[in-house]
C-alpha cells in the first residue's frame, strides 16, 4: 500500500508547506505548521476544487461610480435581547455571517438558543444545528431556560453536505452552527477541527448565507490565549466577530464586537447569568462600581468608553512592601502600560514605587484597553501608597504621556454627563475635556482641569485634606 503523502498547514493563515518549518513561509508566524494528510482537495492554490469557495463569495457586478450607488440602510431583525442587538448594531442582518467565540461554559449556546427562540416567536424561522450535543441535551437546556414551548428547529448533525441540504430545503431566517470546529466535509480527508476543515466548511456556509439571505451564526472555540481557534482567514471571511468574555465564577458576562461590517466595533453588551438564562443589564455601571460604605485608599472610579456607551468602572490599586524583587500585576489592564505609568509617576510626580509591590485591578472582570484609564490608575496607586482615600463622589480619566502631560480622552463631555447622572460630584480631567467658557456647565459636578500629572497630584492632595 502506497504511503500517504503529508503536508504542513499553518494554523494561523492556512498556508501550506511540503516540509516542516519553524516559521510559516506565508504569514511569518512561529511554530504554527501542523502535519496533515494530503488529499486531492487539501493542497492550496488555484487548482483546489474548493478554490471557488472564496471566489464565489464576492459575486460579480457591473462597474459603477461610487457617487451614483444608492446608499441604503440594511434591514435588521431584532433578536429580542437588547444588549445583543446593541452589539450587533440593531439586530440580525439577512445574509450576514456572525462568528461568536468564548471560553467553554461561558454561555454561548445559552445566549444563541435564547436569541433563536425570540426570533422564532417574532415570526422568523430559526434552525439550531448542534454538533456538540444531542437534540435531547438541547431540549433539556431549553426547559431550564423556560422555553418549554419553543418552536426552534434542531438538527443534530456534523456533516457539512447534510447541513447544507437541510438549510437549502427549509431556508430559515437564521441558522446557528454550534460549533464550526465540529463540522466536517466528506470531500476533505483531514479530521474535524483541522485548519482545512474549518476554512472550507466556513466558506461553504458563508456562500450559502450570501446566496440565500439566511443569517448564519457560527460558534467558535478559543485557544488558551483567548483568541479564536482555527485559521485567521475565518475572521476575515465573516461579517461580524463577537467575543464572549467574563469570569465563569462571576454572574456577569460581556459580549464585545471586534469586527462589524454593519455597526460599530468595540461595542459591548452586558449580561447577567440567572437560573433562566442570560438577562441584559441596562445600567452596567452599577455592577462595576464600588460597594464601599465609605471611601477607601487605592480606589478610583474611571469613566471609560466602550463603543458608544460611557461606563463607570472602579479601579483598585494595592501598594505593599515588595523587597528586592517587587511585583507588578494587573487584572483587566495592560501590564506593560502599568510599568510605564510607574516610571512616569516617579520621574514627573516624585512618587517612587521601586521597592513596592503594585497590584491593579478593574472591578467586575471588565477589560480596559483604552489609554484614558492612565490618570485613574496613577491616582489609585498614589492613594494606596499614601494610605489616604480620595473624596466621595470622585472620578477621573485621561491619557498620560511619557513627558508627564495629561492628554484628552475622546467624547469627554459624554463621560462627564454620565458621571453626573450617577451622582458623582468631583472630577479630575484633562484640560481639553473641561467644558469651555460660554458652554453649559454640567450640573452637580465640580471639574478640575489639569495639563500635567504634577497638577493632578496637587489637586488630589488638596481634596484629600
Amino acid at each position: 500500500m502506497a504511503k500517504e503523502k503529508t503536508l504542513f498547514v499553518c494554523s494561523e493563515c492556512g498556508g501550506t508547506s511540503p516540509k516542516w518549518l519553524g516559521r510559516c513561509p506565508s504569514c511569518g508566524a512561529w511554530n504554527t505548521l501542523i502535519e496533515q494528510v494530503s488529499g486531492p482537495s487539501a493542497a492550496g492554490g488555484g487548482n483546489n476544487r474548493f478554490g471557488a469557495s472564496y471566489a464565489s463569495l464576492a459575486g460579480s457586478a457591473d462597474l459603477a461610480v461610487l457617487s451614483e450607488i444608492e446608499a441604503s440602510e440594511v434591514a435588521r431583525a431584532p433578536t429580542g435581547l437588547d444588549e445583543l442587538d446593541r452589539v450587533l448594531g440593531g439586530g440580525i442582518v439577512a445574509g450576514g455571517v456572525t462568528l461568536i467565540g468564548g471560553d467553554p461554559g461561558i454561555g454561548k449556546s445559552t445566549l444563541l438558543l435564547q436569541a433563536a427562540d425570540a426570533l422564532q416567536r417574532a415570526g422568523q424561522n430559526a434552525l439550531y444545528v448542534t454538533g456538540e450535543e444531542s437534540g435531547a441535551q438541547v431540549a433539556l437546556r431549553s426547559r431550564r431556560l423556560g422555553l418549554e414551548l419553543s418552536q426552534v428547529q434542531v438538527l443534530p448533525e456534523i456533516q457539512l453536505e447534510k447541513i447544507l441540504a437541510t438549510l437549502d430545503a427549509h431556508r430559515p431566517a437564521i441558522a446557528v452552527i454550534d460549533s464550526i470546529q465540529t463540522i466536517y466535509s466528506d470531500q476533505l480527508t483531514s479530521a474535524p477541527g483541522s485548519v482545512a476543515q474549518v476554512r472550507e466548511c466556513a466558506a461553504h456556509l458563508t456562500r450559502f448565507a450570501k446566496a440565500s439571505g439566511t443569517a448564519v451564526v457560527l460558534v467558535g472555540h478559543v485557544t488558551k490565549e483567548g483568541a479564536l481557534a482555527g485559521p485567521r482567514v475565518l475572521e476575515h471571511m465573516v461579517d461580524t466577530v463577537l467575543y464572549f468574555e467574563g469570569d465563569t465564577h462571576s454572574a456577569f458576562r460581556l459580549v464585545r464586537a471586534i469586527k462589524n461590517r454593519f455597526g460599530a466595533v468595540n461595542e459591548i453588551g452586558v449580561f447577567a447569568m440567572t437560573e433562566r438564562g442570560l438577562k441584559g443589564v441596562t445600567n452596567p455601571s452599577a455592577i462595576f462600581l464600588s460597594q464601599h460604605a465609605e471611601p477607601v485608599p487605592g480606589s478610583v472610579v474611571l469613566v471609560t468608553l466602550e463603543g458608544t456607551r460611557p461606563m463607570l468602572v472602579e479601579i483598585q490599586a494595592l501598594v505593599d512592601n515588595g523587597g528586592p524583587s517587587p511585583r507588578r500585576l494587573s487584572v483587566g489592564l495592560d501590564r506593560d502600560r502599568l510599568a510605564m505609568l510607574l516610571a512616569v509617576l516617579h520621574r514627573h510626580a516624585g512618587v517612587a514605587c521601586m521597592d513596592q509591590d503594585v497590584f491593579v485591578n478593574a472591578v467586575g472582570g471588565v477589560r480596559i484597553s483604552e489609554p484614558a484609564a492612565d490618570l485613574a490608575v496613577m491616582l489609585a496607586i498614589t492613594s494606596s501608597l499614601r494610605g489616604k482615600p480620595l473624596p466621595k463622589g470622585f472620578i477621573a480619566f485621561g491619557e498620560v504621556g511619557l513627558a508627564g502631560e495629561v492628554r484628552p480622552a475622546p467624547r469627554g463631555q459624554e463621560r462627564l454627563r454620565e458621571a453626573a447622572k450617577l451622582g458623582f460630584s468631583v472630577a479630575v480631567v484633562p484640560k481639553a475635556n473641561a467644558p469651555r467658557k460660554g458652554t453649559k456647565e454640567i450640573e452637580g459636578l465640580t471639574i478640575h482641569p489639569v495639563e500635567r500629572i504634577e497638577e493632578a497630584m496637587d489637586v488630589v492632595r488638596q481634596l484629600s485634606q
